[in-house]
Order: structure tokens, then C-alpha cells, then sequence
């Protein structure tokens, strides 16, 4: 029988990609929906109208899925989590602390906030990369005496780097980067400062807590796990990160020191070699390819790399051997933030976990 599944937060843009995300899926199956209370009571199709027009506001493309249109969405309140197998929550990181804490405590949550990502028993995860940090999972059940647990995706901006960082830390010694972000609009949520009209025809070269986040939670998913505890890598990041009038897809153009030498030849070689061992085959969400190296100079592109594999691979180009250091490289990545750096590769997390048995 299929995993049963809610959805919290799920009229919002990121709810909706979660909706698209769970369609027909072979092991979960959606059974309650949640979002505020002026939704609540509602069907689906009606929840996501605006009240003014009578519009409907579904935002990710394609059309809204049949077996969603008529459930009825409760309030956070109504959920029945002796009634689920897992949550997948997305909402705003003040409120999801408290409602995530109170379902984890019976069932396994998959979270697309920040709220318990720097907790100590608390792994960030991506499926392929870090998938042995999963045990810690046993800890914080054990810690916090739950039949549940929390498990975070990272901020899409980290996705991209951890995920290009990943094979160039275990064999290369990567030990500095920085990187600079250009960020799609879809990424700012409900984040002050991104109307159209600031927006358009500009770059935004600041974005509250961003660039910390990228910093802590990149040492976190590149480091071992230890005796329960996560054991950041030994690795300094330094970013900026922007925003600019780009609709979906994160690019970033990185600069990384490495303890070893590397050239583009051996890079491309390692990022081909670890993409055939990488664990997340076989997952109904996977990619047929986790990396896809461009030797196009003019690579990656957003509106380019956004539909490959469902905004599942991650894209390299540009890679270049540098003379600011000793040993290093530098390459421009492009990730997917509303696909693989959120809803869909929570999907994909929660396919590792289960096959894992966590849930």
C-alpha cells in the first residue's frame, strides 16, 4: 500500500509544486491537505482562487492535477497525523517550528523551512550526497522521544553548491570558495523588496540571512557524521548573493581552492564518475543524470537547463582552471530552486528515507 501523505502549506507556490510533485507517485499517496484558515473548509480549486476576481492562481504551469481539485483543505488544526505515514510541510520558518515540532513527535516531516536546520541532531540532507548523515535521524528520535522526525531540505542556494561541491571536496580537498548568486525571482517567496518594479530591468545584491545560510549549511552537508553528531566539513565559504529578473532557476558562479591539483579535464571526469555511482538510482524522482557538464562556454542558461529532467540535474559550465590559487578551479552551475532545491527534491528525500526505511 502507498505511503499516506499531507501536504501543509499547500495553496502557496511551493505547495503547488508539491501537488505536481506527488501526482501518480508510486509509493505516496496524498490524503489531507492544510493551509491558513481562509482557506480552510474549501475545495482545493476553490482555495486557490483570489477572492477579489474569481481567478485562479495556480502558478507552476501545466494544469492543476484531477485528484487534488476536490479534496478539501483543513486547517493546520484539522490534520490527523495517526491518519498519515508522512507530512511534507512548506511554509513561512516562524510558524513552521511549532507546527512541524507537533507532527514530528507521531510522523516523519519533510520541511522546506529553516526552522530546525542548525539544530545539532538534525541533519540537512540531499539525496546522493549526504544520504549517510540520514542515521543521525535515529538520534534525534531518541533525543527528543519521538515516533517522528524533522528533516530539512538545505535553501536552494546551498543545493546547487553542496550538490558541485560535493565530488570536489572528497577528491580534490576543496578548502575555499566563493561564489556569487543570481537569483530567480520565484526564490523570494513573500521577501520584501522584489515588486516588479524593483525588479525589473535591475540587480537586488542583498538578500536577508542568505548568504550565512549558504555558509553554515554547506559545511554541514560536506561534513561526517560521528559519534550522532555532524562533523562540519573543514571547508570556508564566502558568498554574495543576489537577486535578478530571472522567473525560475538559480545560477552561480563559483571560485574554489582545492588541496590537490585539478584542471576542467579531471573536474568533468570526477562529476561523470561520481553521477554513475550516485546512490539516488532507481528513486521515482531521480534524474537520469544528477550532473550535466557543458563544454559550451555560453552554459548554463536558465531558460536553457530549467525543464531538463523536470529541473532535477544540476548543470555545470564554464569550468576553468584559475590563477588566484595555487590549486583551484572555477565554473558557473545553474540549479533548479523551485524543483530540485525544494518541492520535488523533497519528494526525492523523502523516496531516499523511505528506502532506507526511515519512514
Amino acid at each position: 500500500m502507498k505511503k499516506r501523505v499531507a501536504i501543509i502549506g499547500v495553496t502557496g507556490s511551493v505547495g503547488q509544486e508539491f501537488v505536481v510533485s506527488l501526482k501518480d507517485h508510486p509509493w505516496f499517496e496524498v490524503t489531507q491537505i492544510a493551509a491558513s484558515e481562509k482557506s480552510a473548509g474549501k475545495k482545493y480549486i476553490d482555495a486557490i482562487k483570489d477572492p477579489a476576481s474569481e481567478i485562479t492562481k495556480w502558478q507552476v504551469g501545466g494544469q492543476i492535477p484531477e485528484y487534488i481539485k476536490n479534496m478539501m483543505v483543513r486547517s493546520v488544526n484539522e490534520i490527523k497525523a495517526d491518519e498519515l505515514d508522512l507530512v511534507f510541510t512548506s511554509i513561512e520558518s516562524g510558524a513552521a517550528r511549532e507546527i512541524e515540532e507537533r507532527f514530528a513527535k507521531d510522523v516523519p516531516v519533510i520541511s522546506t523551512s529553516s526552522a530546525f536546520r542548525y539544530e545539532e541532531d538534525v541533519p540537512i540532507l540531499i539525496p546522493g550526497i549526504n544520504d549517510e548523515q540520514a542515521d543521525l535521524i535515529d538520534t534525534q528520535r531518541k533525543n527528543r522521544k519521538w515516533k517522528g522526525f524533522v528533516a530539512p531540505l538545505p535553501n536552494c542556494t546551498t543545493t546547487g553548491l553542496a550538490i558541485t561541491m560535493k565530488p570536489l571536496y572528497e577528491k580534490y580537498g576543496a578548502k575555499r570558495v566563493l561564489m556569487t548568486s543570481m537569483q530567480a525571482i520565484s526564490g523570494a517567496g513573500r521577501e520584501p523588496g522584489v515588486s516588479a518594479m524593483d525588479v525589473t530591468d535591475n540587480i537586488i545584491p542583498y538578500i536577508p540571512k542568505e548568504e550565512q545560510k549558504v555558509m553554515i549549511e554547506t559545511a554541514k552537508i560536506l561534513g561526517k557524521l560521528k559519534d550522532g553528531k555532524i562533523i562540519p566539513a573543514d571547508i570556508k565559504v564566502s558568498c554574495t548573493c543576489t537577486r535578478v529578473p530571472v522567473l525560475d532557476g538559480h545560477t552561480e558562479s563559483v571560485f574554489v581552492e582545492t588541496s590537490k591539483p585539478i584542471d576542467p579535464k579531471t573536474a568533468k571526469a570526477s562529476y561523470e564518475k561520481y553521477s554513475k555511482k550516485i546512490s539516488v538510482t532507481g528513486l521515482p524522482s531521480a534524474p537520469p543524470d544528477y550532473y550535466a557538464v557543458h563544454d559550451d562556454p555560453t552554459r548554463p542558461q536558465p531558460r536553457l537547463e530549467r525543464e531538463v529532467n523536470d529541473g532535477m540535474t544540476t548543470t555545470i559550465g564554464r569550468l576553468e582552471t584559475i590563477d588566484l590559487f595555487d590549486n583551484g578551479i572555477k565554473y558557473v552551475l545553474f540549479s533548479h530552486n523551485k524543483k530540485m532545491g525544494s518541492a520535488k527534491g523533497a519528494v526525492l528525500l523523502a523516496e531516499m528515507l523511505y528506502k532506507k526505511g526511515k519512514i
